[in-house]
């Protein structure tokens, strides 16, 4: 007799013989117990399968831990402003800047106006405000993270334009308009 329905239903109608019902079942399980080669068909793809799906998941282990390293890096960063910002910056003077298309002002001391145009001093972003550090810290911040200086007066960062008419005249970097 046949083991399942389906060789029963085969045998009843006529399709197939009780002999080859018995071959095809013998088979079946001989292919079972040795592995047939759509089993090894089967093991190659798995493990295709396995290695795309390990593949993928190591890019994107190394994309989150990219943006982690990108956090942490913007956490120093803020951490370094925090720590080294000159905190007496409260005076009578102003000073005017420009952030984002945008012209910003922030009442300083007259020494620290004077070391922001000579460029001993530099603005910086701070989350939602601006903070002064001191020129070399401010470059160590922005070899690790650019996008932080708002002002950063460098003499050697200005250059002219060879037709420029107005060259020969010089214009103070402490105008107050």
């Amino acid at each position: 007799m046949a083991k399942n329905a389906l060789q029963e239903q085969l045998l009843k109608a006529g399709l197939v013989d009780s002999k080859k019902a018995k071959k095809i079942s013998k088979q079946s399980q001989h292919a079972k117990r040795t592995g047939d080669a759509s089993n090894l068909e089967a093991k190659k793809a798995l493990a295709e399968a396995q290695a795309k799906k390990i593949e993928k998941d190591q890019k994107l282990n190394q994309e989150k831990q990219q943006l982690l390293e990108e956090k942490m890096l913007i956490a120093n960063v803020i951490q370094m402003i925090k720590q080294h910002q000159i905190t007496e910056t409260q005076g009578d003077v102003t000073y005017q800047f420009v952030d984002d298309a945008k012209i910003k002002k922030i009442y300083i001391t007259q020494k620290l106006y004077d070391q922001i145009v000579a460029g001993h001093v530099v603005i910086a972003r701070l989350e939602d405000d601006y903070a002064l550090l001191p020129r070399p810290l401010a470059d160590r911040i922005n070899s690790k993270l650019e996008g932080f200086m708002v002002v950063s007066n460098d003499k050697s960062e200005v250059e002219l334009a060879e037709d420029d008419p107005y060259a020969a005249y010089v214009i103070p970097d402490d105008l107050m308009w």
